[in-house]
């Protein structure tokens, strides 16, 4: 189920920080699947209005969205993108440093 693999994501997954996202991936336990498994994260305490946790969110799947296809990973991966920041940043920067994070990801995925 999608929850035991989220569980499983935090609790085996390696995990990196880059400004403004902290990261945590793993391969796919299921490698039949075509695409990578992505979840985007927003703290309740950091932001308490749903409108701009949503706003960020939206910020950064359309990020990955647009940009997914520069990550040249080969496994399929999980991942998840907590956003850790208390300022909600403008669109130009968290595509910006979404991307930054691919470069972490293939890297970490190669060695």
């Amino acid at each position: 189920s999608k929850d035991k693999l989220i569980q499983e994501l935090f609790d085996k997954g390696s995990s990196f920080y880059l400004f403004p996202f902290k990261v945590f991936f793993m391969p796919n336990p299921n490698q039949g699947t075509p695409f990578h498994q992505v979840v985007f994260s927003v703290s309740k305490r950091k932001f308490k209005r749903a409108v701009d946790r949503n706003l960020i969110k939206r910020r950064m799947r359309e990020a990955y969205r647009l940009n997914k296809d520069l990550l040249p990973v080969r496994n399929k991966l999980l991942i998840a993108y907590i956003y850790s920041v208390k300022d909600i940043l403008p669109s130009v920067q968290i595509h910006e440093r979404l991307v930054k994070t691919f470069k972490k990801l293939d890297y970490a995925e190669k060695n």
